[in-house]
C-alpha cells in the first residue's frame, strides 16, 4: 500500500491504472477509521481493481466555532485499518495544497444545501462539494464510495455529479451501527460514558417512529412529535433537527408515500450526532 502525499503523484497513480485499463474506485474519508469506513473500503475493493482512500479532514465544512482542531486524528492507525482491507493507496494530502494561497472558488448546491444540516451549519456543504469536486477531479475515479448516514451529503454529492456531467458512479452503502444500535461516527469517541449512552436515544427514536409508521400512523407532525418527546427525555440531548422528507429529493412531504427519510440531528453534550432510516411505503 502506497501513502501519497502530493496531488501531483495522485495524478501520475490515477494516469497510470488510467493508462492499464484499471477502475479505480475511491473512499473519501476524514480519516480516524472505524467499521462504516472499512465496509466503504471492502466494497470498494470487489468492485475495482485499484482502490484509493483518502483522509483529509477539510477545515473548509467546519464553522468557526466546531470542531475541526479537535476532529480526532490518527494516520498510522488509519493505514493499519485500510490496508488490512485491500486499500491500494492512502491519499493524504496538505491542507495547504488542497486551498492554495487565494483559492477563490467554491460549489453550491442550491436548495438541498440549506435544508437539515445546512440550516445550522452555513457553507458546510459548500465545503464538502468543493472538496469531493478537487478529490474527483484529482482521483478521476470509476466509482465513488459514501455511507447513507450522511444521507443528505449522499443527495448533494448525485446532484453535483449530474449537473456537472461528471464521470463517476456514486455508490451508497448502508449505516454501520454499533451492537447497541449507534450509527457509527468518527465522533462518537469523543462522548464521555454517560454521553455514550445518552446518545443511544438518537437511534431509539428512530426505531419508534418506524414502529408507529408500521401500525399504520400517517400523520406525519404526530410522528416528529413524538420523536421529540422521545429525545427530550434525555437530559443530555439537545435537538437540533427532526425531519420527515422524501429521501430523492430531500422535499418536505405532507403524506407518507414512496421512500421516506427520517433525519434527526442532536448535539449530546459538546458532540453533534446525525443519524437516520429510509422506509419505503
Amino acid at each position: 500500500m502506497l501513502l501519497i502525499n502530493s496531488i501531483y503523484m495522485m495524478n501520475i497513480a490515477t494516469m497510470e491504472a488510467k493508462n492499464e485499463g484499471k477502475s479505480i474506485g475511491f473512499v473519501p474519508t476524514m480519516g480516524y477509521l472505524h467499521k462504516g469506513h472499512i465496509s466503504l473500503i471492502e466494497k470498494a475493493r470487489s468492485e475495482n481493481d485499484l482502490v484509493v482512500v483518502s483522509i483529509f479532514v477539510n477545515p473548509t465544512q467546519f464553522g468557526p466555532k466546531e470542531d475541526y482542531e479537535q476532529y480526532p486524528r490518527n494516520l498510522n492507525r488509519d493505514m493499519g485499518m485500510a490496508k488490512s482491507v485491500g486499500a491500494d493507496i492512502i491519499f493524504c494530502p496538505e491542507v495547504s495544497d488542497m486551498y492554495p494561497q487565494n483559492f477563490k472558488t467554491t460549489i453550491h448546491i442550491k436548495g438541498i444545501s440549506e435544508k437539515l444540516c445546512g440550516s445550522s451549519r452555513p457553507k458546510h456543504f459548500d465545503g464538502v462539494a468543493t472538496v469531493v469536486n478537487k478529490f474527483f477531479n484529482i482521483v478521476k475515479p470509476t466509482r465513488a464510495y459514501f455511507g447513507r448516514k450522511d444521507a443528505q451529503q449522499v443527495a448533494i454529492i448525485e446532484q453535483m455529479v449530474k449537473d456537472l456531467h461528471m464521470d463517476v458512479d456514486i455508490i451508497p452503502c448502508p449505516i454501520i451501527r454499533d451492537e447497541d444500535g449507534l450509527a457509527l461516527s468518527s465522533r462518537n469517541v469523543l462522548l464521555n460514558k454517560d454521553e455514550r449512552i445518552a446518545a443511544l436515544v438518537l437511534n431509539r427514536s428512530l426505531n419508534h417512529a418506524k414502529a408507529l409508521m408500521k401500525e399504520k400512523e400517517i400523520n406525519i407532525v404526530k410522528i416528529k412529535k413524538e420523536i421529540l418527546e422521545m429525545i427530550a427525555q434525555e437530559p443530555l440531548a439537545i435537538v437540533d433537527y427532526v425531519e420527515i422528507l422524501d429521501s430523492k429529493s430531500l422535499n418536505e412531504i405532507k403524506e407518507l408515500r414512496g421512500s421516506i427519510l427520517i433525519a434527526l440531528a442532536v448535539k449530546i453534550g459538546e458532540t453533534r450526532l446525525i443519524d437516520n432510516i429510509v422506509l419505503e411505503e
